[in-house]
């Protein structure tokens, strides 16, 4: 049975590194033959996946398709990938029925699917679970995932490096560094997948957890790997304002799509709530401006109690604690750094430029997203296509070469992180328009 703690073998089939849906999704898919190893920065539940409020993106019936494919490409500026979208879309149903059979607990209404909606959605088109879709679907993955007996999943580790013959042509492995005791280690695996999340940690104020800085961008540029648009960086238009550091406080835009209002010092609305995140943020941005404030205000009265208490009770909660009864008032909101839509190239199936490496998840660039994510396709990108890099693992035929490692290398991890996390800073600023 796959276990959290088991001691680690010199060799695997596949090495994972990262354990939010992406990651543990393609170890859910590779066979029980497929020797694997999940590791991941933090504890098993710090992943960004955990915090996905909304919900996640379906293809209704066949005549939707026309609609979801525009608003897809509408919201990322025409410059997402045209193939990855279509490859989307259509595995959204088979997706949705996937995650149903593990257990994830989507609403229902009728005895059918419920559907909600959000910016830049043309309909409804979303299934949830209460405001917390992103924890029911991660939960019911990690679940699943431990009971594999080929599967270890170990926390608090952190990849410090990919393990590369000496030309850097080939990914041999990971360098794992054990965050408890310090130990450092390199692990050979016939293909190693970067699952890393995204950049939040090096902003100061995001929705992400504060470890998600960027390894797996960092890996890659430091062994030449291609990455694409690192300075495509999504901003939420609403997480609630609060004067001290760190990790912000996500407010759902299924609240604006069920009838939430922005509104600014005088109670009145500026914007059309369910444009695309990146218009709806310069919108805030420009009324903050215009009146010299910090933060603009949400409005969730408009959506009603019983919706509000029944739909999104974290939210009614955690605003309570902050201090806003948002059954009585409105709450102050303001941007935050919240998805990474550029990252390491990869393709529909998750392989990237260097044999044997793949990358899934927020951490890959595969062109689904283009300039700005559409609402709610993170969670469907994610699974969808760890599935197929599984896929992809099971046929393909990793090449063969002797791992370059170097211990000396290693023996300042800290400053090596500190490295690569200004690196990844660079590149950004490079790719700034």
């Amino acid at each position: 049975m796959g276990n959290a703690q088991s001691e680690l073998n010199p060799e695997y089939d596949v090495i994972v590194v990262g354990a939010g849906v992406a990651g543990l999704n393609l170890a859910l898919h590779l066979p029980d033959c497929c020797r694997t190893l999940v590791v991941c920065k933090g504890g098993i539940k710090e992943s960004d996946s955990y915090l996905a409020q909304g919900g996640i993106c379906v293809l209704r019936d066949k005549s939707d398709f026309k609609s979801y494919y525009e608003d897809t490409m509408r919201a990322g500026h025409f410059e997402n990938d045209s193939a990855t979208v279509k490859c989307m879309i259509e595995h959204s149903r088979e997706t949705i029925d996937e995650l149903i059979s593990l257990g994830v607990r989507f609403a229902t209404e009728n005895g059918a699917l419920a559907y909600t909606r959000e910016g830049a959605h043309s309909r409804p088109r979303i299934v949830f679970h209460e405001d917390c879709t992103g924890k029911e679907i991660t939960s019911r993955l990690l679940k699943a995932v431990l009971r594999l007996p080929n599967v270890t999943v170990r926390p608090h580790t952190t990849m410090l490096d990919i393990l590369c013959d000496r030309e850097d042509t080939v990914c041999l492995g990971a360098v794992l560094r054990d965050n408890r005791t310090g130990n450092v280690f390199p692990v050979r695996a016939g293909n190693t997948v970067l699952a890393t999340g995204g950049v939040g940690g090096l902003f100061r104020h995001s929705t992400n957890f504060r470890l998600l800085t960027g390894d797996g961008l960092a890996v890659a540029l430091r062994h030449g790997v291609l990455i694409d648009h690192a300075d495509y960086i999504q901003f939420h238009p609403t997480t609630l304002y609060t004067e001290g550091r760190g990790r912000r406080f996500l407010i759902s835009e299924s609240l604006r799509g069920e009838g939430a209002h922005l509104i600014n010092a005088k109670g009145r609305r500026f914007v059309d709530e369910l444009l695309p995140r990146d218009v709806v943020t310069q919108a805030i941005y420009r009324e903050m401006e215009r009146e010299g404030s910090n933060f603009v205000r949400i409005d969730l009265r408009p959506v009603g109690e019983e919706t509000l208490i029944d739909h999104f009770p974290s939210i009614v909660s955690r605003c309570k604690k902050e201090g806003y009864d948002v059954l009585k008032e409105p709450a102050p909101v303001v941007p935050a750094q919240h998805y990474f839509m550029g990252g390491v190239r990869s393709d529909l199936y998750g392989r990237t430029t260097m044999p044997n490496l793949y990358a899934v998840g927020e951490t890959c660039c595969n062109g689904v997203h283009g300039r700005n994510r559409l609402a709610s396709n993170s969670l469907l990108e994610s699974v969808i296509f760890a599935k197929r890099a599984a896929e992809d693992i099971v046929n393909g035929t990793p090449a063969a070469g002797i791992p370059d490692y170097r211990p000396e290398r290693y023996e300042n991890p800290v400053r090596l992180a500190r490295s690569d996390q200004k690196n990844v800073l660079k590149e950004m600023k490079q790719h700034e328009r």
